[in-house]
């Protein structure tokens, strides 16, 4: 089992860059908002510090203006503003102050933190903050003040960082795979939802169809589906209302011919005529049908158009009493195309027998070739005296049948429809072109270089 690796620009590459972003971003908010809340709930705020060093300033200011004395009178004002132990050291941890040390002080002395130092809630810790002017001088020793203690609001911050941060990360995350995901998958039901009320003229939004990824394949292969039902309906209802409106003219005179006067065998052949025809269009309306239906390429094999414009010239020169001089060939043995032969065939015929229907009774009709690069370029030609240049396409729809323009009579106005949809089915095209003396019908076939000239077509039987 072979697994294709998605292209360059497949959905699985939007969903991955959008999974790795949201996890890279999901490591740095971890991170960083880590770092920050650990300097929040451990770390003394930057306005404890400033206070506690402007207290440490004071200190040193009063030690240098009045030795023990001014300390104790700073001491004194600060006990007024400071409700735990505060005191002024020197470098071997003896009071500077008038007051000496008590023996559970000088323990307390031997834990002293600095004021950068993490801040573990186990009561409150002793600070050690040196002169700032001079820190071998003196020191600052003061109980850390119950206001300035961080870590005051960490369950809050916890319930921010681990519940409240990542799930709006989350549903930021949830709103990119909605709009990446669900909004084309919802645009797409909606055209479904719309096929179900036979509204087939819905088209999806160019934002859905210009997408790169698999679900912008998706949705032009809905607008293309949607295009093809549409038109598939149209042109059935089309067939179903001209063939009703062409079975009401023999019907009409099989009626007539019901209620007349007229004898058995008179009647039988008016009958059996009107049948023969009313037969022959419901055929060639399926026939129709099935090639503008059928979307899949037929099978293709090499074909020799000499060989087979020989046979069709003996079929039409029977047909309509042509002498084959003027039924001509200008396309040699080495012309191999490619394509199905039942319905190549059935594609020339009908353009060779529209050319010997519109052309006059001594006119010529010939077949002429030229390669076109990886193509074979055919063409037939009529006397027929052309038609106007803006019926050059309406020939080929169904059941157009020009007033005037064209010398000659009968058929359904199906037989150049039936032509190109089975040439368009074998990946050619086709088109009509006037001359100044008659019409041309143009047709471009993919050539078959693999056959030698000297191979001979084995012509099968045609229609099967």
């Amino acid at each position: 089992m072979t697994c294709n690796f998605p292209g360059r620009h497949s959905l699985f590459w939007k969903l991955a860059c959008l999974l790795v972003a949201f996890c890279l971003l999901m490591i740095w908010l971890s991170w960083s908002w880590g770092r920050y809340m650990e300097e929040q709930n451990q770390y003394l705020s930057d306005k404890a510090r400033n206070t506690l060093r402007r207290y440490a300033a004071e200190a040193e200011q009063a030690w240098q203006q009045g030795q023990q004395a001014g300390v104790d009178r700073w001491l004194k004002n600060m006990r007024q503003q400071e409700s735990g132990w505060v005191g002024v050291i020197d470098g071997d941890l003896q009071s500077l102050s008038s007051h000496p040390l008590s023996d559970e002080e000088v323990q307390q002395l031997t834990f002293l933190r600095r004021i950068d130092w993490p801040i573990h809630r186990k009561g409150l810790p002793w600070l050690r903050l040196p002169f700032p002017g001079d820190p071998y001088a003196g020191s600052l020793v003061i109980e850390l003040p119950q206001r300035y203690m961080p870590g005051r609001y960490t369950v809050f911050w916890r319930v921010i960082t681990n519940g409240v941060i990542p799930g709006l990360f989350t549903l930021l995350l949830c709103v990119g795979l909605y709009r990446l995901l669900v909004v084309p998958l919802n645009h797409l039901r909606e055209q479904a939802n719309a096929w179900r009320a036979d509204q087939l003229n819905v088209r999806l939004s160019s934002r859905t169809t210009n997408r790169a990824d698999e679900l912008g394949e998706l949705g032009r292969a809905f607008d293309h589906m949607s295009e093809r039902l549409q038109s598939t309906v149209a042109l059935q209802q089309q067939l179903l209302r001209d063939l009703s409106h062409e079975l009401r003219t023999p019907l009409s005179r099989l009626r007539v011919a019901s209620e007349s006067e007229q004898g058995l065998e008179p009647l039988r052949e008016r009958i059996g005529r009107e049948v023969d025809g009313m037969q022959r269009l419901v055929e060639d309306t399926l026939q129709l049908a099935w090639l503008d239906t059928g979307r899949t390429r037929l099978p293709d094999e090499a074909i020799q158009i000499q060989a087979l414009w020989e046979m069709l010239m003996e079929n039409a020169c029977y047909e309509s009493g042509w002498p084959e001089a003027q039924l001509r060939c200008l396309v040699d043995a080495s012309c191999w195309v490619r394509g199905h032969l039942n319905t190549l065939a059935q594609a020339l015929e009908n353009i060779l027998r529209n050319a010997i229907r519109h052309s006059p009774a001594g006119g010529i009709v010939h077949l002429g070739g030229r390669r076109d690069g990886r193509y074979w370029h055919l063409w037939l030609e009529d006397q027929g005296g052309g038609v106007a240049q803006d019926d050059l396409e309406r020939i080929f729809r169904p059941f157009t049948r020009l007033d005037g323009s064209r010398r000659g009579n009968g058929g359904f106005g199906l037989g150049l429809s039936i032509a190109r949809n089975a040439v368009l089915r074998q990946g050619g095209t086709i088109w009509a072109e006037n001359t100044g003396k008659g019409l041309r019908m143009n047709m471009r076939l993919l050539a078959d270089d693999a056959v030698e000239s000297t191979h001979l077509l084995q012509i099968p039987p045609l229609y099967p």
